[in-house]
């Protein structure tokens, strides 16, 4: 019996997915590849002075490194990219279901539809930072795992867990049901980060950020328990979607708004 179309193209989907690898590049993302017992490392391309400052992590990964003239380096990398003489090839992480990561109260941050690398970059660093539980995105419409993301989060990509789910809205009602009180952040709400944290009688809190301009989609809103936004001093002062994920974390780490 033939197998239906959507079984196919499921199968494909998955060998490709399997099939994928991603490209690191720069000395943090790099050593930090290096030194994640998680991490899948396929090929290791450096410069001379690179793999002399990288010499311990290399050892310590038992890898053979590609030796490349640096006026010739041959990583498949954009040209703007500043590698500075380390590029890794590696399989993506995969750090399971997120009902794995909701047991011990930590905050959890979900992104809709940011898709900025260096934004999502930035929150995973910021998340790690303050012990976020996870960094939940949707699998499409969102910064997917990148040489430039790595970069961006300067190692936090290796430690803290990036999930993308397919259903961002399923994602949080399944945090709502272990406990999480979700609050979407939007600059126009009436009630403020840290009345929102306060009314939350100390629930855990799934911190709720949308794409800068865009917002958060009408779906994510209505799934979130609560809109609030970060007092500004002014009307038209707005925060970067990374900044306001640090204001938020710090809020929800600290009880302060």
């Amino acid at each position: 019996m033939q197998k239906p179309a959507w079984a196919i193209a499921k199968e494909r989907a998955g060998r490709a997915a399997a099939a994928a690898t991603v490209w690191l590049y720069g000395l943090h993302a790099v050593r930090d590849a290096l030194a994640n017992p998680a991490r899948r490392r396929l090929r290791l391309v450096v410069t001379r002075n690179a793999a002399d400052r990288l010499a311990e992590a290399i050892a310590a990964a038992a890898i053979v490194p590609e030796i490349a003239d640096p006026r010739r380096f041959p990583a498949p990398l954009d040209p703007v990219s500043v590698h500075q003489g380390a590029a890794l090839e590696v399989r993506p992480l995969d750090w399971g279901p997120l009902a794995a990561r909701l047991g011990e109260g930590r905050p959890v941050v979900f992104l809709d539809r940011v898709t900025d690398p260096h934004n999502a970059g930035a929150i995973l660093r910021t998340a790690e930072v303050f012990g976020a539980a996870a960094v939940v995105a949707p699998l499409h419409h969102s910064a997917p795992e990148t040489g430039a993301l790595a970069k961006a989060a300067s190692g936090a990509l290796e430690r803290q867990p990036y999930l993308r789910v397919t259903n961002l809205a399923l994602a949080m009602e399944a945090a709502r049901a272990a406990g999480y009180r979700l609050l979407g952040l939007d600059g126009g709400a009436p009630a403020t980060l840290a009345q929102g944290l306060a009314a939350g009688g100390g629930a855990p809190a799934g911190l709720v950020l949308g794409a800068e301009g865009a917002g958060l989609r009408e779906r994510t809103r209505a799934t979130c328990d609560v809109l609030v936004r970060v007092p500004a001093s002014g009307p038209f002062a707005t925060l970067n979607v990374s900044n306001a994920a640090a204001v938020a974390l710090y809020a929800a780490t600290t009880g302060r708004g």
